[in-house]
């Protein structure tokens, strides 16, 4: 099941940077039990205005790549304060830094 999460993650995209979260290394953790699927994304700022789209297609994604007995939980978390060294490489480069 992780290579259908990671996909699903990836289809989620910060339109700020116009790059996937998982680039932009907004996805803290992913977990499964207990019928669960828990996931835990943070944004750039706490000012993010687009952060309840974010989360909304996060959990739109997951839930149509997991199986329908599976619940998903998308929690927004702060901690540790995203920074740009979370990027990915391929980010980075994208952003020019």
């Amino acid at each position: 099941m992780r290579q259908p999460v990671i996909d699903a993650l990836c289809r989620v995209v910060d339109p700020e940077v116009a790059m996937h979260i998982v680039d932009v290394g907004l996805v803290y953790g992913v977990t499964v039990s207990e019928g669960m699927l828990h996931a835990l994304v943070t944004m750039t700022s706490a000012a993010c205005p687009v952060a309840d789209v974010i989360l909304e297609d996060v959990e739109k994604e997951l839930e149509a790549a997991v199986p329908a007995d599976l619940l998903v939980h998308v929690e927004l978390v702060w901690f540790p304060p995203w920074t740009p060294d979370r990027m990915s490489l391929s980010a980075k480069r994208f952003m020019g830094w």
